[in-house]
């Protein structure tokens, strides 16, 4: 009677632990976070950033995104996100590896532009740090669409200077 038991107790939790729900990454498709990405990363090339990582993923109001990625020290990296544009508010926070917050960002609806968040970031050492991009959006809770990308700085190590702000410097002096 105890085997029979203890057997029965054994499948009732083996069974509740592997039905809880599991958060999958889930891509997305949004024709504007589409443009706007692009047009980001022809922008951020001729800049002389290259593309590392980037993704589309779905997203819930309110709810973090974890995204973790290996960075080098001393290396100049640009990182992007870009949420719906029916969403409120956006947030990036990063952490390095000791879950120190190492930026926080922020942003409203109906600011210029309120749904792209970008930041540069030089690490301090060679180690994972994790971005948790978040969006608030009090119409849809679930299946918001968001982008992330990461960028390095090629050729920051030899001293390279950025192009677009040398123009810009130049044109605002005239």
């Amino acid at each position: 009677m105890k085997t029979l038991f203890l057997s029965a107790a054994l499948l009732f939790f083996t069974n509740t632990i592997f039905s809880q729900d599991v958060i999958r990454l889930q891509t997305c498709k949004n024709d504007m976070i589409g443009h706007q990405a692009d047009s980001l990363k022809t922008l951020l090339t001729k800049d002389g950033y290259i593309l590392l990582k980037e993704a589309s993923i779905s997203m819930e109001s309110e709810f973090e995104m974890p995204v973790i990625v290996p960075l080098t020290q001393g290396s100049s990296y640009q990182f992007i996100f870009i949420g719906d544009y029916t969403s409120r508010l956006y947030e990036v926070r990063m952490y390095d590896w000791q879950e120190r917050q190492v930026i926080f960002r922020q942003k409203k609806w109906g600011e210029v532009d309120g749904n792209v968040i970008a930041y540069n970031y030089i690490p301090q050492f060679s180690e994972f740090h994790m971005m948790k991009p978040v969006q608030v959006n009090k119409q849809k809770k679930k299946n918001l669409c968001g982008y992330v990308m990461l960028f390095k700085r090629t050729g920051a190590e030899t001293g390279a200077v950025n192009t677009s702000a040398t123009k810009a410097v130049a044109t605002t002096e005239k």
